[in-house]
């Protein structure tokens, strides 16, 4: 099992940053330039959101926890994955670390599948820093 750990402080108060990452369905507002669409069925713990990429791909993604109040997500790809990776596992946290500041934790659990575990391990590290990069435009930080 491979893992990426990413850690990130943001200059926006917590509450601002979890408005934006909390919101399972709302990856449009936020996600790089490959994402061209985003779906969600259903709610809360159980949801999917079905994310179209450049090249025709999706990628599904189900919320599995959901805690608000600790500002935690966790989420599996489901189905066949059109990154190189399989078993995945993600949960991002933030955390106020200050009045206007706080911290993205982001961590994934994964197999890689047919490319070595680094480069594996770079393209999800690549997704989640270029997340937080999407938080902090959105957020004009």
């Amino acid at each position: 099992m491979s893992e990426v750990k990413v850690s990130e402080t943001v200059a926006a108060p917590a509450a601002k940053v979890w408005d934006v990452l909390g919101d399972f369905g709302g990856v449009m507002k936020w996600g790089g330039p490959m994402m061209q669409s985003c779906t969600l069925e259903g709610e809360g713990v159980g949801a999917v959101r079905r994310i179209g990429l450049a090249g025709a791909l999706e990628i599904a993604e189900r919320c599995e926890a959901y805690d608000a109040a600790k500002r935690s997500l966790s989420y599996t790809i489901i189905g066949k994955s059109p990154i190189p990776i399989r078993d995945y596992h993600s949960t991002l946290t933030v955390t106020e670390t200050g009045a206007s500041e706080c911290r993205v934790d982001w961590n994934g659990r994964f197999e890689p599948e047919g490319v070595g575990e680094e480069q594996a391990q770079n393209m999800v590290r690549g997704i989640y820093t270029g997340g937080v990069a999407g938080v902090r435009k959105l957020l004009g930080v």
